[in-house]
């Protein structure tokens, strides 16, 4: 697309006088426009480039919003989560933005695709003022090949202008920061925020409303790999539940770390590349992370020496939630098509910081229902001198609420009837505490937890015999090839019984609570699934 057709792309939007439009370069041009901006600096060894985001270093669920019109009025799940705006409150936004872009110097421009599976591919056009951002998208985004930037015409649009700052008065913003998602006009705005996971998770909200309504596809927040047997298996969970960790196997192809679709056909990855997070991050326990850590990768908000360029993955002092983005093919052995056949395992990860859970369960239909709509995982709030005030369960239906349009159970029964249609094992695997609570039990071993996952895709635990677990019914392997029995029940890693059985009898409580707002909406037996009074 030549620049005419670029600057009457951007015109729909208000932008009349634009300065210098950069479409489409390649990573080794956007590192160098970043450096030349100051925008982030090389590290050493490992070329990649290091970024700050500045004061928003995560999501920011409170500033996002979807227009409320027509199309989306009785169909998106309105609440905390899908907050409505109005038209033409967004339209002044984007009046705004434009105002904005033609004031800036230079535009950066990508041109991509969301969905590795062609019937279902998006068009998703990137406009960002910040060169490094345009290294993001290029890098996590599926890129089209030149014949189809030659005929690309744009689905939707992102707008990310971070320089922009909304006036909460004027705007009907809630601060100086707005994402907000517009099915109508298909375009994303997002302002006064450079935090690049925002443009990644607006287009995933964007797939998991077009996909169930309009192609019946059950769009989904989990990482996916296959074996040498094509024995896809997928692993959902919420941030620092091994997600991206478990997925990223020697012994096995990637097919996409975080997000997919599951059609009639099989499952397919919705990006071109990953990001992960590198807190902690080590050769050790993540090797094909690590070496994904070349130029061209994006270290967002990790600490660097400035003088030596060396980065410290193991300093939060900017944030927890250090990451770095890279394509796909940086991970060696990676699927290039981004495709697989059914899946015959779906593992559900979880990081049980109250050390309750057994680290693997068997799961029902009816019970893999029950644990896909809890979405539970615990968030630790502070350090471990206070551990127990400070472990809080966080739940977060179909283990991704934040990016979900439509009622949690649209998802919850596509992903039964999958279950049911194509025979996939269905497992919950406990990441977290061991022998006590965070903070007094130590975190299950990866290594146990890597032969948890390889039996279950194995299949080396059909027909194993199995006890039920007395406060959530959940159904425990007592062996698994590979793994210490003494791990496989959680009370009796706790030297003391009776404070494992008030901290599993407050979990349990934690999960009916919680469950109360399905129960209306979910056919009896999966009402019956979860933890019993």
């Amino acid at each position: 697309m030549d620049l005419a057709v670029r600057k009457e792309a951007l015109e729909r939007f208000g932008v009349e006088n634009l300065g210098a439009v950069h479409e489409n370069l390649p990573p080794a041009r956007l590192v160098e426009a970043s450096v030349r901006r100051r925008e982030g600096m090389i590290s050493e060894p490992s070329g990649a480039l290091v970024v700050r985001t500045g004061k928003r270093t995560g999501r920011s669920p409170k500033d996002r919003f979807i227009v409320e019109d027509d199309l989306t009025r009785e169909a998106v799940d309105w609440g905390a989560v899908n907050k409505p705006f109005s038209s033409e409150a967004f339209g002044a936004l984007l009046e705004k933005a434009a105002g904005h872009v033609e004031n800036l110097e230079e535009v950066f421009v990508v041109d991509a695709q969301a969905g590795a599976d062609g019937r279902y591919s998006l068009n998703v056009q990137v406009v960002t003022e910040q060169a490094w951002q345009s290294l993001f998208a290029r890098q996590l985004f599926r890129r089209p090949n030149r014949d189809e930037l030659d005929a690309f015409e744009p689905e939707w649009t992102v707008i990310s202008m971070p320089g922009l700052l909304m006036e909460p008065e004027e705007d009907g913003t809630e601060s100086e920061t707005f994402v907000g998602l517009d099915f109508t006009r298909r375009v994303v705005l997002i302002c006064g925020t450079a935090y690049a996971g925002e443009i990644k998770k607006s287009i995933f909200t964007v797939l998991n409303f077009v996909l169930p309504t309009a192609h019946g596809v059950m769009p989904m927040h989990c990482s996916a790999n296959v074996g040498e047997d094509e024995d896809v298996a997928l692993f959902f969970g919420l941030s620092g539940t091994g997600k991206t960790t478990l997925s990223a196997d020697p012994e096995r192809s990637l097919i996409g770390d975080d997000e997919h679709g599951w059609s009639d056909s099989g499952v397919f990855n919705f990006e071109g590349g990953c990001y992960a997070k590198t807190i902690d991050l080590s050769p050790e326990k993540e090797p094909q992370i690590w070496d994904a850590i070349r130029f061209g990768a994006v270290l967002e908000n990790v600490a660097m020496d400035r003088r030596t360029r060396e980065v410290d993955f193991t300093d939060a002092s900017i944030t927890e939630n250090t990451r770095v983005a890279y394509p796909l093919e940086y991970i060696e052995g990676a699927v290039p098509a981004g495709t697989g056949v059914h899946p015959k395992a779906v593992l559900f990860l979880t990081a049980d910081a109250f050390g309750v859970l057994p680290p693997i369960s068997a799961l029902t239909p009816e019970q893999a229902a029950y644990y896909f709509l809890s979405g539970y995982t615990a968030k630790l709030a502070g350090t471990e001198a206070e551990m127990e005030a400070d472990v809080e369960a966080t739940f977060s239906a179909c283990f991704g609420a934040p990016f979900l349009p439509l009622p949690a159970t649209t998802y919850a029964t596509m992903l039964s009837e999958r279950l049911r249609e194509h025979g996939a094992r269905c497992y919950l695997i406990n990441t977290g505490w061991s022998g006590g609570p965070y903070g007094v039990g130590k975190r299950v071993d990866i290594a146990a937890t890597r032969e948890m996952v390889r039996a279950v895709i194995g299949g080396r635990l059909d027909g194993a015999e199995t006890r039920e677990d007395p406060f959530f019914g959940l159904n425990v392997p007592v062996e698994v090839p590979g793994v210490p029995t003494e791990i496989l029940d959680p009370k009796d890693t706790w030297p003391d019984k009776e404070a494992y059985d008030r901290q599993a009898k407050k979990l349990a409580d934690l999960f009916r609570e919680n469950f109360a707002k399905f129960e209306s909406s979910v056919p009896d037996g999966v009402k019956a699934a979860g933890p019993q009074a």
